[in-house]
């Protein structure tokens, strides 16, 4: 019995060493692929430019709002989410209208991944402010928490507004929408436990279970100081996956990756689940086909 829920990341990153773009078709095949071997969720990234100096050269995303329309409406059954949404690219109103267009294409399988977003290199190229990311971040909940579970916002903050902001249309879960809070420190933790239905973090220096114990404490600690029963918060940890042994994720300055034999990443899904961990997203990386393969295998095995 498969001890947590599944997803694939799809891969809307060029390729760090090549250059090369992954293609619609590419990522149409692996979200129905996804679909077809039982994955929980597919999910789609929201970066927009990455140039790492240890890099050949700049390294592009396609736009995440676009593509999640896309994949849901080519698949019909698997769940698909934004991996997360940016508060610091977009106005919040315009936000919470587009989480609901996504249920509605859907047709309420959306999960809406949403987080502060980063400030550095790739903000500053496309204009965007570069300060105060984490108040922009909990000014903009308030509106896009407001919208989406009551359906009207009155906000007026320092960085965003919403002057008798009425929420219409609404999809097919009026309210209902699941909210997943990126947070990888103690103010962006408070955020997810006070509005989020599901806490979200990413691997950043290892893709290991051990390397999330500290925050999965944090959100514990977070939870007893706000009065929240844990039991209703979800833990969603997204961590790379590479099966060929030639660890480029390490190499990129992607971390250390999960990796080894279906009998070992099935031994890691089960301490993630151990540790509390509700969510699991995988990442392919570097060649995704090739590894949705291997993890099909981890699928069975862990579905016995």
């Amino acid at each position: 019995m498969r001890p947590l829920e599944i997803g694939l990341v799809l891969p809307l990153l060029e390729d760090p060493p090549s250059g090369d773009k992954p293609t619609w078709d590419t990522i149409r095949g692996l979200a129905l692929r996804a679909e077809e071997l039982g994955f929980d969720t597919v999910w789609v990234p929201d970066e927009l430019y990455w140039a790492p100096p240890s890099w050949p050269g700049p390294r592009g995303f396609w736009e995440c709002v676009a593509m999640t329309g896309a994949v849901a409406a080519v698949t019909s059954k698997v769940k698909v989410g934004t991996w997360v949404l940016s508060a610091l690219h977009r106005n919040p109103g315009l936000t919470a209208k587009a989480a609901e267009t996504l249920d509605e294409i859907s047709g309420g399988r959306f999960i809406f991944g949403f987080g502060s977003g980063h400030a550095g290199a790739q903000g500053k190229a496309f204009g965007f402010p570069d300060d105060r990311t984490v108040g922009r971040y909990a000014e903009a909940l308030e509106i896009v928490v407001s919208l989406l579970r009551d359906g009207e916002a009155d906000y007026e903050g320092e960085y965003h507004a919403a002057r008798q902001l009425g929420h219409r249309p609404v999809g097919p879960r009026p309210g209902g929408i699941p909210i997943m809070l990126g947070g990888h420190k103690q103010r962006t933790i408070g955020l997810a436990v006070r509005h989020g239905d599901i806490w979200s973090a990413f691997a950043e220096e290892s893709s290991k279970p051990e390397a999330f114990v500290e925050r999965l404490t944090m959100v514990d600690q977070t939870c007893a100081d706000q009065g929240r029963d844990p039991s209703t918060l979800g833990r969603s940890v997204g961590v790379f996956v590479e099966t060929d042994g030639l660890n480029i994720a390490e190499e990129v300055g992607l971390g250390v990756p999960l990796s080894g034999s279906v009998e070992q990443i099935v031994d890691a899904v089960h301490e993630f689940a151990r540790l509390g961990v509700t969510m699991l997203e995988l990442s392919p990386f570097p060649e995704a086909t090739g590894t949705l393969e291997v993890l099909a295998e981890v699928l069975a095995v862990l579905d016995r």
